[in-house]
């Protein structure tokens, strides 16, 4: 177990009796908890030359997880570059209000808000750009809930093309960005979803919030020269990443957790120590709703009717050359660590030998049975 998995495993019944945390935490925390457990079901290999056996256990596939969270990251990002088109890209940030993250937090169905202001302040200004012939781009959104110091601060990654499709099936090309025009409407849209949404209720925290941020809401959008060439690196280390990797946690006393981040503002090394309960409330806050999509495609990059299939053709793609493909177990530790995971220390490669259940726990004693009949299986001359 890493040393996330023994924090969590400590402190399961503190948590839920005192954190009193959402169903879709229980089942992620569960699944977390239980990842790479051998009686939980695996995969039995084995060498045809010398006989050596390796027991694989099965992974829990949790994005709360930091092993599958970063196996999860890497699977989508290279699903994701197969969609980039050969253009010049952008990434772009948009953040909120302090004051508004309370909101967020209580009623996690307000999350839909930052996605579709975002959505409709970009389309808009693409339209702004030719009214005559409107351009429509392609835009990935990617959710996050978190910064480096792992508090609520939801803000939503982007990834832009500059440029899009015209209506009359012509690529023109965008780089000019007018960054009042994205700070001002992007908190104009998002304000009037949240009172939308919210009612009148809403209407006082909405007019401080225009008297205390006249200059529109913080977004990031300078050029960054973000090319087909590179945009692997942005979409792999803004997508879907685990909330902490175990290489930041420093130090365990089973009462205090310390770990360490570089502070965004000026990249200096943060070292905070917190109690356990106060650490893991930190972490449990931003496991999002089952289902609930973090990563939404827009424009020429989301799903289209049959009868929007002519701008699709219309586009030239950029099939990346990726050799290898990161939806499989063994090719994936392979880019990730270097290292052949079936492959025998005589040089050998290892046979899959039998599959368990992962929803059917072995006993280990039995396990270590099935273990000991196919190593003599495998040193047998009729195996080889």
């Amino acid at each position: 177990m890493n040393i996330l998995q023994n924090i969590f495993a400590d402190h399961y019944e503190e948590m839920l009796y005192i954190l009193h945390p959402r169903q879709s935490v229980i089942e992620n925390v569960d699944k977390m908890i239980s990842c790479g457990d051998p009686s939980y079901g695996g995969a039995l290999f084995g060498c045809p030359v010398c006989g050596n056996l390796k027991y694989v256990a099965s992974r829990c596939h949790s994005r709360f997880c930091p092993t599958c969270g970063n196996s999860y990251s890497m699977i989508r990002a290279t699903t994701m570059s197969f969609k980039i088109i050969a253009c010049q890209h952008r990434h772009l940030v948009f953040t909120i209000a302090e004051e508004l993250r309370p909101f967020f937090l209580k009623n996690r169905s307000l999350l839909n808000c930052l996605f579709a202001a975002v959505r409709s302040v970009i389309l808009r200004m693409f339209q702004k750009f030719s009214k005559s012939d409107p351009v429509t781009p392609g835009f990935i959104c990617v959710l996050h809930t978190f910064g480096r110091d792992l508090k609520w601060n939801p803000h939503i990654h982007c990834l832009l093309s500059e440029g899009g499709i015209s209506e009359h099936l012509f690529w023109r090309s965008v780089s000019h960005f007018h960054y009042k025009y994205l700070r001002d409407s992007f908190q104009t849209v998002l304000l009037s979803l949240l009172h939308k949404t919210l009612g009148n209720s809403f209407k006082k925290t909405k007019a401080s919030v225009y008297s205390q941020h006249k200059n529109g809401f913080y977004v990031y959008a300078k050029p960054n020269k973000c090319n087909p060439s590179s945009v692997i690196k942005y979409i792999g280390r803004y997508l879907g990443r685990p909330v902490i990797a175990t290489s930041r946690i420093d130090d365990y006393d089973d009462d205090f957790v310390t770990f360490h981040y570089n502070r965004h503002e000026d990249n200096l090394l943060v070292i905070e120590t917190l109690p356990v309960l106060d650490f893991i409330s930190r972490l449990i806050q931003h496991i999002p709703e089952k289902h609930f999509k973090m990563i939404r495609y827009y424009g020429i990059y989301a799903r289209h009717r049959p009868s929007d299939s002519k701008i699709r053709r219309a586009i030239s793609r950029d099939k990346h050359k990726i050799l290898l493909s990161f939806h499989k177990w063994r090719t994936s530790i392979l880019s990730s660590f270097g290292y052949d995971p079936p492959k025998c220390s005589c040089g050998a490669t290892m046979l899959f030998l039998e599959l368990y259940h992962k929803h059917k726990r072995v006993p280990l004693d039995e396990l270590y049975k099935k273990v000991m009949a196919r190593s003599r299986a495998c040193r047998s001359p009729s195996h080889i």
